[in-house]
């Protein structure tokens, strides 16, 4: 969340950490669009960002829906609130109620997110075509080779946590691999001319 009392430093500070493609919710004023335009971001306008003199007493819960509901549709994005400092303030004690207010313009709040999913049709897919190809270099090397070091860079890939659900594809289409391998083999040495 950022405050529109933040300083130019801050702002420039915080902007190469946005990240790609920031999802930014910005309230319908002029010193929030002053903080956008530094951030060089396009917005999403909110009017329930807008501060207010008399706040109801549900603002809380429906600011907090808002911010979840955008963080929701796309986990791996992050999400930057600009509005003022009451409203954030607000927000802060809705989103993290056990986290404490830093004092400052710009407050981080970590919401929960689960891992990205596996693409199980393309791992499925791309397994089968392992397998196959793999059954047919069987000649050039042995059998298992392929399969073995898409497995390999599968597990190379768990241990770099933004391409973590890249490396269970992986694994996934090398397991899927194997077994169509075994499929082919055992195929081929019941019906030896077959393939």
């Amino acid at each position: 969340m950022v405050s529109t009392a933040a300083g130019e430093a801050e702002l420039l500070r915080i902007r190469g950490d946005l990240g790609r493609d920031p999802v930014v919710l910005s309230a319908p004023t002029a010193e929030a669009k002053r903080v956008v335009r530094t951030l060089e971001v396009a917005p999403q306008v909110e009017v329930l960002l807008a501060p207010v003199s008399f706040p109801d007493a549900d603002r809380g819960h429906r600011l907090d829906a808002l911010v979840r509901r955008h963080a929701l549709h796309d986990r791996f994005r992050v999400v930057v609130v600009v509005t003022d400092v009451a409203t954030s303030t607000l927000l802060l004690r809705a989103l993290a109620p056990d986290q404490l207010a830093t004092g400052g313009a710009v407050a981080l709040v970590g919401l929960p997110r689960g891992d990205r999913s596996v693409a199980v049709r393309r791992a499925v897919a791309s397994g089968f075509v392992l397998g196959v190809a793999a059954a047919v270099a069987e000649p050039l090397a042995p059998i298992l080779t392929l399969p073995g070091v898409v497995a390999l860079v599968g597990l190379v890939l768990l241990l770099v946590l933004p391409w973590r659900h890249l490396g269970r594809e992986l694994l996934l289409a090398a397991a899927i691999a194997v077994a169509v391998v075994l499929t082919v083999v055992a195929s081929s040495a019941r019906f030896p001319g077959g393939w």
